[in-house]
């Protein structure tokens, strides 16, 4: 069984990708892996700054998801877009991650992982224009992006009182790319 980590690139209480985040979670269990779900906002890290690094080492916070990431087979992300971009939670949480601990390999928390990218969002693209830096970003750290991701327009419709997706087309599509990370990393973890 492989295992996944998933959460949002939100730390909005009501946020829309944290919903979005527990559906594909519950997908991915369906499909077979074990997953953790977390919350960022229970994981708060100061902006990254090279000299509080110097003078402090790194955050208790980014030590945490660095152990919880090398722990896991891959990454789930539902991913808000921020003016077309990445959200700077998840851009900080990724800068800190990213710094070695002493004796640890460079870009270890990354290396070798899957991800699979989601995004939703009111308008008609879903957050679609920020999963292009999320990708190249999670890219260049060593993770292994898979090509299927899904955008899902009209957050305000898009799910039912429990947070389930509403739309059946949406809801396979979400299934499709949540299979299709489970049988990668499945893949990739027995070779």
């Amino acid at each position: 069984m492989i295992k996944a980590l998933a959460f949002a690139g939100s730390t909005r209480q009501d946020s829309f990708n944290k919903k979005l985040a527990r559906a594909v979670a519950a997908k991915a269990e369906q499909a077979g892996a074990e997953v953790t779900l977390i919350d960022l906002k229970e994981f708060p890290l100061p902006l990254f700054d090279q000299d509080l690094e110097a003078a402090e080492g790194l955050p208790e916070n980014a030590l945490r998801i660095k152990e919880l990431m090398g722990e896991h087979d891959g990454l789930l992300l539902a991913c808000p877009e921020y003016n077309s971009s990445i959200t700077p939670v998840l851009k900080n949480l990724i800068d800190w991650v990213s710094r070695r601990k002493e004796g640890e390999a460079p870009l270890a928390a990354f290396t070798g992982k899957t991800a699979a990218l989601f995004s939703t969002s009111p308008g008609a693209l879903g957050g679609l224009r920020g999963l292009v830096h999320v990708r190249s970003i999670l890219s260049s750290v060593g993770v292994l992006v898979l090509p299927a991701q899904v955008a899902v327009g009209g957050a305000f419709q898009a799910f039912d009182e429990e947070g389930a997706l509403v739309d059946p087309k949406v809801s396979a599509r979400v299934s499709a790319a949540v299979e299709a990370f489970v049988d990668c990393t499945r893949r990739l973890r027995s070779e």
